[in-house]
């Protein structure tokens, strides 16, 4: 018994001494570099970094997201229900135009080309025959010319049975890359029945829609870039192949067709693209990115100001613009001898106290007031 008191005891003293460990640091921060008391409190602020705005270079550009689609594209299906006899592609195999694919089940079909052949064989034998009498005269001219309609009669049925055998065997309608297939031989297949798909992605189609109000800037032979999220920081460079003569009555666009040349066949069909048309380049205003604070339909920045007790963070409402390369465009809020915090917006308040550093420099300054710079001048007087 005397032994479990002893450790409560202990572990009691134990609490008690991280207690006070705890409110001694938490008192030391508040009195330590950013507190009140400190060098970081009143007397020298939230240490920052500061950069200005700089005049950079924008583009006008149209951007919009489109479905990439293939030069040419089809699924290879049948028109009977038959079994498969036999395969000659592999999954993802490139074909040449008329390279044969599948073939099925066709023993009827060899049957009628075996009877179609045997008759053509009578017919001209038959034909021969009555063209020999009618010209010796034993024989009246009139079945020679019917012998011969049934020769040619023959003919065209051997031609349409050879015909219908062709039609078992399926070929690539034109040159291209053959997708997936689960189809083996013996499998049953049905008309409509998807074998396998065939793209031609020599060239990539990408479909968009533009408002109208681009319609007098856009015209065929227009270049543009896409960008598609399975690439990172790759552009697609194409052109406008051909625009629609029609604008949509609901959404005042028109759709434009983009092509995009495509020889190592990365862009594949179906992806996303975001496709940008540049209309022009102009002048302005930008700050980074991490220096720009959206609020609802808004946006705001930390301009550095003066204040009675040194620099302090003022909140100022901006308008931004295009956002590239990391920089976005300041319409209007900001003017080019400003000076804003770059980063870590969200530990500031308006009015705050700060120390900057400069963010290309790397050196730290204690921003001066105009009140402040004028009293020193007085007091070195």
């Amino acid at each position: 018994m005397i032994k479990r008191h002893f450790f409560i005891i202990v572990a009691g003293a134990v609490v008690a001494l991280m207690l006070v460990a705890a409110v001694l640091k938490i008192a030391l921060a508040n009195d330590g570099p950013t507190g009140p008391g400190g060098p970081g409190g009143r007397g020298g602020g939230q240490l920052v970094e500061a950069t200005s705005p700089q005049s950079r270079e924008f583009s006008d550009d149209l951007k919009v997201l489109g479905v990439a689609r293939s030069l040419r594209s089809v699924n290879i299906t049948s028109s009977t229900s038959e079994l498969v006899t036999r395969v000659f592609f592999n999954d993802g195999q490139a074909v040449r135009v008329g390279a044969p694919l599948v073939e099925l089940q066709a023993a009827e079909e060899d049957a009628a080309i075996i009877q179609a052949r045997a008759q053509l064989t009578q017919a001209q034998r038959e034909y021969d025959r009555y063209k020999i009498l009618a010209e010796r005269g034993v024989a009246p001219r009139v079945m020679a010319e019917n012998a011969e309609t049934a020769l040619e009669t023959a003919r065209a049925a051997v031609t349409a049975a050879e015909a219908r055998r062709g039609d078992r065997i399926l070929r690539a309608p034109f040159a291209g890359v053959l997708g997936l297939t689960t189809v083996t031989p013996g499998t049953l297949i049905s008309p409509g029945t998807v074998i396998t798909t065939l793209d031609d992605l020599s060239s990539i189609r990408v479909d968009f829609a533009v408002p109208e109000r681009f319609l007098s800037t856009l015209r065929a032979g227009t270049a543009l870039t896409a960008t598609a999220d399975a690439y990172p920081g790759r552009t697609f460079e194409g052109r406008i192949a051909l625009m629609d003569v029609r604008v949509d009555e609901q959404t005042r666009a028109v759709t434009a067709r983009a092509e995009f040349p495509n020889p190592g066949g990365d862009i594949r069909p179906g992806m996303m693209m975001r496709v940008a048309v540049r209309q022009g380049q102009r002048q302005a205003l930008a700050v980074p990115e991490a220096a720009v604070q959206y609020e609802g339909a808004g946006a705001f920045v930390y301009r550095i100001a003066g204040g009675e007790q040194g620099s302090m963070a003022q909140r100022v409402e901006v308008q931004p613009g295009s956002v590239e390369s990391g920089f976005v465009e300041i319409v209007t809020g900001l003017s080019l001898n400003d000076r804003v915090v770059a980063s870590g917006l969200n530990r500031i308040q308006p009015g705050a106290p700060v120390r900057t550093e400069d963010k290309s420099k790397g050196q730290t300054a204690q921003a001066q007031a105009p009140a402040q710079a004028q009293a020193q001048a007085k007091a070195d007087r």
